[in-house]
């Protein structure tokens, strides 16, 4: 194996009378300490087929079924889609590092993953808070929700979303590129994390620490802080409720999303604060935290949405009896065209 500093030529560009020095690329180095991490990363092989599987199950319900194209189910479709690039844009890398040995990652590509992982993260964070606002606005204004929250409306907001996340997020990465290695090549990560990239940089690196702490300001808290808030008025609205029945009925609407959103938030934010604030935890324990705190929610999404939701679940079990009779009726096809003949 080549060394990283003896070896390796590097790129030298001129940016504001200042040398900037970019290697070819870098070694991702995390879980170093941790026995039997490819059994780990075969474990999160499987959560990412499972994922794979159901998110893409929910979006064919969802796509081939018209009575389920409305703002609700259009908005769990598009966190079904992101679940999906999420788990694909880390694990398949996890897999090439830990299983088939090859932890260099070409230095484009390392901001590349870096882009994709956060891009990604936010987007899942502000489909949860989307989901939040379905649901404030189907109890707390109920006589104008189909006025309010149309598809066209749904549409709208999701789309500003994506344009405002994939903006910000490149925003995020480009200023990375300002920075200089010239120290170390070794990323302490599973993948090319932006504050592992902090550690590395040998210049100044202030204003990449603002736009970082900015940008996790805006993907937790600001998304979960609207979530709060929502629920909020949702409570005050259902207390206001006369009957019993219409209150049961109201929270239950709710149970899949608080589900979805405690499996989310409550992991990355405890984590975030043990590992990065008290310090309490081993960096490689809080990597492996990190890792499954970012992998577990694609795979329960779906499961939960699947099995809460009852237009999901129906439409589900009939698309699979449709696939498991057209099957059955496959094979059944050559054995009568053989008796067929022998007649």
């Amino acid at each position: 194996d080549m060394t990283p500093l003896s070896t390796m030529s590097f790129l030298r560009t001129v940016l504001n009378d200042s040398v900037i020095i970019h290697p070819p690329g870098f070694y991702i180095t995390g879980f170093q300490t941790l026995p039997y991490i490819s059994v780990y990363v075969i474990f999160l092989t499987f959560i990412y087929v499972v994922t794979v599987l159901f998110n893409s199950l929910v979006i064919c319900v969802i796509a081939f079924n018209h009575c389920l194209h409305t703002p609700k189910f259009f908005s769990v479709g598009n966190l079904a889609v992101i679940d999906v690039i999420l788990s694909t844009s880390i694990i398949s890398n996890m897999i090439k590092i830990y299983l088939m040995k090859d932890n260099f990652v070409p230095f484009n590509m390392c901001f590349v993953q870096m882009y994709g992982y956060y891009t990604f993260v936010t987007l899942e964070s502000y489909a949860l808070a989307i989901l939040a606002y379905d649901r404030l606005i189907a109890i707390c204004f109920p006589l104008h929700q189909n006025s309010i929250n149309t598809l066209r409306s749904m549409s709208y907001i999701i789309g500003l979303i994506w344009c405002f996340t994939l903006g910000i997020m490149a925003f995020g990465a480009g200023i990375m590129t300002r920075l200089s290695f010239c120290n170390s090549l070794t990323v302490f990560s599973y993948f090319c994390d932006y504050s592992a990239m902090f550690r590395i940089a040998c210049n100044d690196y202030t204003m990449q620490w603002t736009v970082g702490t900015s940008i996790t300001f805006l993907i937790l808290v600001v998304p979960f802080t609207f979530i709060c808030l929502s629920y909020v008025s949702i409570l005050v609205t259902v207390f206001r409720m006369k009957s019993l029945d219409s209150k049961v009925k109201a929270l239950a609407t709710c149970v899949e999303h608080i589900i979805l959103v405690a499996v989310f938030y409550i992991p990355l934010i405890t984590i975030f604060n043990i590992a990065y604030y008290l310090q309490l935890i081993d960096e490689d324990l809080s990597l492996l935290s990190l890792s499954l705190a970012s992998f577990t929610p694609p795979c329960v999404n779906p499961i939960v949405y699947s099995l809460k939701t009852k237009e999901i679940r129906n439409r589900a079990l009939a698309l699979v009896r449709k696939t498991k009779i057209s099957t059955d009726q496959h094979k059944k096809r050559p054995w009568r065209v053989i008796v067929n003949i022998s007649k």
